[in-house]
């Protein structure tokens, strides 16, 4: 009898589990975005907060800047970068955050060599592994029609 009592409990503990079948899923789209079963991924999410530099020269700054924002606009046009924006001043020093559609920090640490910002220490940067909606990037098709001043 003790051993029909623990089927039953394991048994009605997996049934709580039970996961119920998406009627829109679409493979295809989910093989596009490298959705699990989740349609969720794997992303390198990077928060840039302030660094040391002290760069008080106008022009230097601003060209430093142009840069950043090159560095940014190229890496979204190759669909690596898919997220990126600044943060509301807070007591962590966070400027902004980045979000990559690439598998390793590594590779993010590399692309990240290629902005200004990061490499003279306006910016320093801390990289984690997100997991995340895998079709996350399909946001850029609606947002390449919603803005009007690019920066």
């Amino acid at each position: 009898m003790k051993h029909n009592l623990v089927l039953f409990v394991l048994f009605g503990f997996s049934l709580s589990f039970a996961q119920t079948l998406n009627p829109d899923y679409d493979s295809t789209l989910a093989k596009k975005y490298g959705a699990d079963d989740l349609g969720m991924k794997n992303y390198i999410l990077v928060i840039l907060k302030t660094g040391p530099a002290n760069i008080t020269d106008k022009t230097v700054r601003e060209k430093l800047f142009i840069g950043h924002f090159e560095n940014i606009n190229r890496l979204a046009e190759q669909g690596k970068m898919i997220v990126a924006g600044p943060l509301d001043k807070n007591d962590n020093s966070y400027r902004g955050i980045f979000i990559f559609n690439v598998p390793t920090i590594e590779e993010v640490k590399e692309l990240l060599k290629n902005d200004p910002t990061i490499t003279e220490k306006i910016f320093d940067v801390e990289l984690y592994n997100w997991y995340g909606p895998a079709a996350l990037p399909a946001y850029m098709d609606e947002y390449e029609k919603t803005w009007k001043n690019k920066p």
